[in-house]
C-alpha cells in the first residue's frame, strides 16, 4: 500500500509548491516561512473572498498583514516573499492541483461544550476545497487542533470522497499541530519542537520534509496522527489546569487577605535537582480560540476513540473539565470585585458606568477571539450598569470580534466613569497615571479593578481609588484615602 505511495512522492520530486489554507495567526506566518525557503518555488495562502475576511487576500498581496498586534518581524518577511513572488494570497482553491503539500490551519470551536459537539463546518469546507483538486502524490496536512482520531477519520475520508483517491495510498495524510502565542509566531514556528504524525511511515516521512527547512532550534517528533492529536489538545490542556490552578489559588489569598504574587514567588522559588512547580500567573480569564476549546476535543477524544469503558468514578467530573470551570469563573469573580468595589464608594452596580478597559485576551495584540471580558460585559449590562470599552489594538472596523460601540478614545471611555476594570495587560494601561484618571472619572472615590496585575496598588489607594486585584488579599480590603 505504502510502496505505491512512496513511487508517487519520488516521481514527484521535493516539495516545492505548497498551499496554505487559512489565513489567520497560524497561516500567514507560516506560509509566510515556507515561501522563504530557498528551494521552494511558490506558495498560495487560500482564503475564502467573503465578506467578512476577504480583506486579507488585498491586504496580503500588497505585503501587509492583517493581524495588528505586535508580530516582530512578520510584515518584513511579508514583504520580502511578496516582492521575490514567491507568495500570493487567493480565493481559487484550484491552483491545490499545482500544490505538491497543503496545509490546513482552520479553526474548530465547540457547537456546545456540554454535548462536546465541535464545529467542525469551516474545516470540512476546506478539506472539501483541497480534496477537489489533490493529484497524485500530494501531502496533505492538518495544523487546526482536532479531536483524535479526527485525521484518520472525518478527514481522510472527505479527501478520498471529494479526490477520488486513496489516503496512504495515492495521497499523504499527516496531522502536525501548531504551537505557536501571538505575539511570538515566527519564533514560535522556527524554534519550537514539530510534532508531526502522519497515517503511515510514508506521510510521516514527507511531512517532516515539509517542516524540517523552517526549523531553527526546534526538533522534528514523529509519532502517530492520532497521538500527534492528543499530544496537541493534552498540552493545552495541562496549560489550562496550570492556570486554573494557580487561579484557585489567587481566590484562596484573597479569602485569606494575603498576596498571591508573593505566594507565588515562594513556590516558583522551589528549583534545582529535577524540581519545579511551573506555577503560572493568575488573571481576569482565559480567552482565545486553543486553550477555551482543546479540554473538550479531549475529551471527545476519549469517546470517539474509548475501546474500552473509562476507569473512573461514575457521575464525577474529570479535573480537566474542573479545571476550565473555574477559568471559566473568573470574569464572573471580576464582576464580584467591581461590585465590592462600588460598594464600598456608596454605590450600586447597576446605574453605574464601567469604563472596561481591554478587549483583546492577550497583552499587546488583537486578537479577542473568546475574550473573557465579553461574559464580564454581558453580566454588568445585566446587573443595570453602563459599560464602555476601550482597547487600543482591537480594530473596531476590521476585527470580527469587535464589540459594538468599542472606543479607541480611552479619555472618553474613562470620562464619568465610576469603576476603572482592566482586563488586558496592553502596555498603554501600564502608564496610567492615577490623578489624570480620577479627574476624568470625575466622583470622589472611583474604583479601580485590576485583572491583570498592572496597576501599583499603594499608588493608586494613595490617589483615593477603591482597589481591587485578582489575588491581592493583602490590599482588597484598605481604608479610604482622600
Amino acid at each position: 500500500m505504502t510502496e505505491n505511495l512512496a513511487t508517487l512522492i519520488k516521481k514527484r520530486g521535493p516539495i516545492r509548491r505548497i498551499g496554505v489554507f487559512g489565513m489567520g495567526y497560524v497561516g500567514i506566518p507560516a506560509a509566510a516561512l515556507f515561501a522563504d525557503v530557498p528551494h521552494i518555488e511558490h506558495v498560495y495562502g487560500f482564503q475564502r473572498d467573503s465578506a467578512s475576511s476577504g480583506y486579507k487576500i488585498t491586504m496580503l498581496n500588497r505585503a501587509e498583514s492583517p493581524l495588528k498586534g505586535e508580530e516582530p518581524g512578520l510584515e518584513e518577511l511579508l514583504g520580502k516573499v511578496v516582492g521575490a513572488g514567491k507568495f500570493s494570497c487567493t480565493s481559487d482553491f484550484s491552483k491545490v492541483a499545482e500544490c505538491d503539500a497543503v496545509t490546513l490551519a482552520i479553526q474548530t470551536p465547540f457547537l456546545d461544550k456540554k454535548d462536546l459537539l465541535p464545529d467542525f463546518t469551516p474545516l470540512i469546507e476546506g478539506l472539501r476545497n483541497a480534496g477537489r483538486h489533490l493529484t497524485p502524490g500530494t501531502l496533505v496536512v492538518l495544523e487546526s487542533t482536532i479531536t483524535p482520531g479526527t485525521t484518520a477519520g472525518m478527514a481522510r475520508e472527505i479527501l478520498e470522497a471529494e479526490s477520488g483517491l486513496v489516503a496512504g495510498k495515492d495521497f499523504a495524510l499527516a496531522h502536525a499541530p501548531e504551537r505557536v502565542m501571538v505575539g511570538r509566531l515566527l519564533r514560535n514556528i522556527r524554534e519550537h519542537d514539530r510534532i508531526i504524525g502522519g497515517i503511515d511511515d510514508v506521510s510521516t516521512a514527507r511531512a517532516v520534509e515539509l517542516y524540517s527547512p523552517v526549523l531553527t532550534a526546534g526538533a522534528v517528533i514523529p509519532m502517530t496522527a492520532t497521538a500527534a492529536e492528543v499530544t496537541k489538545t493534552a498540552e493545552n490542556t495541562f496549560r489550562d489546569l496550570q492556570i486554573a490552578a494557580v487561579n484557585q489559588l489567587a481566590l484562596y489569598c484573597e479569602a485569606m487577605g494575603i498576596n498571591v504574587y508573593d505566594v507565588r514567588a515562594g513556590v516558583a522559588s522551589l528549583k534545582g535537582e529535577g524540581i519545579t512547580r511551573a506555577i503560572l500567573w493568575p488573571g481576569a480569564g482565559v480567552g482565545g480560540h486553543c486553550l477555551t476549546k482543546d479540554t473538550y476535543h479531549l475529551e471527545r477524544g476519549v469517546q470517539v476513540l474509548g475501546r474500552e469503558e473509562l476507569d473512573f468514578p461514575a457521575g464525577r467530573e474529570s479535573l480537566y473539565t474542573l479545571a476550565r470551570g473555574v477559568n471559566d469563573f473568573m470574569p464572573e469573580h471580576m464582576l464580584h470585585l467591581a461590585e465590592s468595589a462600588l460598594g464600598e464608594a456608596g454605590k450600586a452596580l447597576a446605574g453605574s458606568k464601567i469604563a472596561l478597559l481591554g478587549w483583546a485576551f492577550i497583552n499587546d495584540s488583537d486578537d479577542a477571539r473568546n475574550t473573557p471580558a465579553e461574559p464580564f460585559r454581558d453580566a454588568a449590562l445585566a446587573a443595570g450598569a453602563e459599560v464602555a470599552v476601550h482597547d487600543p489594538w482591537v480594530d473596531p472596523v476590521t476585527s470580527p470580534d469587535a464589540p459594538p460601540g468599542l472606543s479607541r478614545d480611552l479619555d472618553g471611555v474613562l470620562s464619568g466613569a465610576d469603576a476603572v476594570v482592566v482586563f488586558a495587560g496592553h502596555k498603554e494601561y501600564r502608564g496610567l497615571v492615577p490623578s489624570e484618571v480620577r479627574r476624568l472619572c470625575g466622583c470622589p472615590h472611583p474604583a479601580v479593578v485590576d485583572g491583570r496585575n498592572v496597576v501599583d496598588p499603594d499608588v493608586w489607594i494613595g490617589a483615593g481609588f477603591v482597589y481591587r486585584g485578582i489575588g491581592r488579599g493583602d490590599k482588597n480590603r484598605h481604608a479610604l484615602r482622600e
